[in-house]
């Protein structure tokens, strides 16, 4: 978290500041180092989470200055303001503790590059100092960009719930429904968890046909089908449904199917497309 004012006017006793920009400058900055590292871990970007974090961020920030709330500055009280900032914005996430550890090195950059420069800013020189601070992210990561660009976030609805995740676009993928031809997207259970709800146990069920037996008795009734497969490990029979909205990278995708397998996720997605 960074702690910003403009000229002084809330009198500390060594200097005067206005609260109003110390509140409006934190929450900018707050809630774009929460985007930027949100966009290194390759998330799908949950902004009004990252809105309301930024939100604690910039009241912590205008508190310090408030009177008998000097404590606050204290090690220990910074480190949980952060934390609480993290999993406020990524307690969702499937390493959430891995996207706090990224936040806070994002934060203790910007916060360096702030102290290297002089620590004090207006708000265009905030602004002009973090678009350099992440130009200069984008080249460094630049590689890894690349390698992301077969990232595909998806979002998808079924009986009303909807789940969020990231899935690996592979070129090696050529999975079909054999009824309809249309594109299949294989999913972790994890990752379809949030769409089935009460029912999701039968996610853990490894035999197909019996998961497909048990829906039978659930409102998934009729909505799962099972999809024949090939590969080097094998063949065998996937569960697989049409959801009632699917969107690739904010894009409505009203053919592909989704299979559910535990083989499809790795450590940065959790299907594969």
């Amino acid at each position: 978290m960074t702690n910003c004012a403009r000229a002084p006017v809330y009198n500390t006793g060594m200097e005067v500041i206005y609260l109003d920009s110390l509140f409006a400058l934190n929450l900018l900055a707050d809630y774009l180092l929460l985007l930027c590292a949100g966009r290194l871990c390759s998330l799908v970007l949950r902004r009004r989470r990252y809105l309301l974090a930024a939100l604690l961020g910039a009241v912590y920030a205008a508190a310090l200055y408030l009177p008998g709330l000097g404590f606050l500055r204290l090690p220990g009280w910074k480190l949980l303001a952060g934390a609480g900032m993290g999993w406020i914005a990524y307690g969702r996430e499937r390493t959430p503790l891995r996207c706090i550890a990224v936040f806070f090195a994002v934060s203790a950059a910007y916060g360096g590059a702030l102290w290297a420069l002089g620590g004090r800013f207006s708000l265009p020189g905030l602004l002009g100092c973090f678009l350099g601070f992440f130009l200069l992210f984008s080249l460094l990561f630049s590689r890894r960009r690349r390698k992301e660009e077969r990232l595909v976030r998806v979002g998808l609805e079924l009986l009303g719930r909807q789940a969020e995740f990231v899935v690996l676009q592979d070129s090696g993928n050529s999975l079909r429904d054999p009824v309809s031809g249309a594109p299949v997207l294989v999913a972790c259970p994890h990752a379809l968890a949030p769409v089935f709800g009460d029912w999701a146990g039968l996610l853990a069920l490894s035999d197909p046909v019996a998961l497909l037996e048990a829906s039978g008795r659930t409102p998934l009734k009729g909505r799962l089908r099972l999809i024949p497969y090939a590969a080097l490990g094998g063949e065998g029979l996937l569960p697989a449904f049409r959801p009632d909205r699917l969107a690739l990278d904010g894009q409505p995708d009203p053919h592909t199917l989704v299979a559910v397998s535990a083989r499809a996720c790795g450590q940065d997605f959790e299907g594969l497309l």
